[in-house]
């Protein structure tokens, strides 16, 4: 199923490379004016602050002003939806987090745009890990006490999710462990990690930055982290291979993309300046300080990893029967 996207995108490739001069001037031209910088979450969202570190070293890289642009509601499908339709000149660049790139494909019977072929990967910057949290006064205290207690459960057991990235990844682990749990919609990552810490649904899972307040507050208890490695804000927490579930690595992601089409010499332009960014001290520095891990990934590699988060994301769904919105 997933090939399809894969083909469109490389139809499109060869579409855009005999209609390049229509679409695009010269990349040597590039830019002559200030470049739109979309995202589709709010002031101190993951993407947001990127965004808003990388706009003036690329401002200052390219002598035009990026100016960032908070587009939030519906899903994304507003800040995606206009990225798409946007001319494919180079002066509008979607920086988003993985939710209406990848999940949104999986999650929606149908959207207003298409996460593979209406854009042209540009770069990864970050990815941020996930932590499986329980109320502060569970007595589940691991991951093996969480597996335990689930399958007396008997598929019973509440679970809460704020959006589909994290209620596929917790299936994900649903899968991998031969258990199952009720799932309990919130509207939001923080409406389901308050929701959590009062009790009202025995477990989740969400990126670091929602919960390490709730766990250092006493709050939230962490099991484990989706990480390859325990991570510096929670060094006592195992990761979910020491906990007992091998191969269980997620995490949310924040990359950059504009329409597709986009002269290839401005994306490369483009792609070679972020990953100088990510990669150097200040803004490995500045990742981590956010509790992310630098991900520099270029243009090839970030449609590469979209395309198979994509075929895995709608592999989990269709094993646990998840209903598209």
């Amino acid at each position: 199923m997933h090939q399809q996207p894969i083909r469109r995108r490389a139809l499109l490739a060869l579409a855009g490379a005999s209609a390049l001069p229509a679409l695009a001037g010269p990349a040597d031209d590039w830019p002559n004016k200030p470049v739109k910088v979309i995202v589709s979450l709010p002031p101190g969202s993951g993407a947001d602050t990127i965004a808003r570190f990388l706009a003036p070293r690329l401002q200052q890289r390219f002598g035009q002003p990026f100016v960032v642009e908070n587009r939030t509601g519906a899903n994304s499908f507003i800040a995606a939806q206009f990225v798409a339709r946007a001319p494919a000149d180079g002066y509008t660049l979607f920086w988003a987090s993985n939710s209406p790139m990848t999940t949104n494909l999986v999650s929606f019977k149908q959207l207003p745009y298409d996460p593979i072929a209406d854009f042209t990967p540009l770069a990864v910057a970050a990815r941020f890990p996930m932590v499986f949290v329980v109320p502060a006064a569970s007595p589940l205290h691991s991951m093996a006490d969480l597996t335990a207690h689930l399958r007396a459960g008997g598929g019973k057991v509440p679970f809460g999710s704020g959006t589909a990235t994290y209620r596929l990844a917790i299936e994900q682990y649903h899968l991998q462990a031969g258990v199952a749990g009720t799932h309990v919609p919130y509207k939001g990552t923080s409406a389901a990690v308050m929701g959590l810490a009062a009790g009202d649904v025995a477990y989740s899972l969400a990126e670091i930055s929602a919960v390490v307040p709730l766990i250092k507050g006493g709050r939230l208890r962490a099991l484990a982290v989706t990480s390859r490695q325990r991570l510096r804000e929670l060094p006592e927490v195992p990761t979910m291979a020491e906990a007992g579930i091998p191969g269980h690595e997620v995490h949310a992601w924040v990359g950059g993309f504009f329409p597709a089409r986009t002269d290839s010499a401005i994306v490369a332009k483009v792609a070679k300046a972020v990953l100088e960014v990510v990669r150097s001290p200040e803004g490995m520095a500045y990742i981590t300080s956010l509790g992310g891990i630098p991900s520099p990934m270029g243009p090839k590699e970030l449609g590469a990893f979209q395309e198979s988060e994509v075929a895995q994301l709608r592999a989990v769904a269709a094993r646990v029967g998840m209903e598209q919105e």
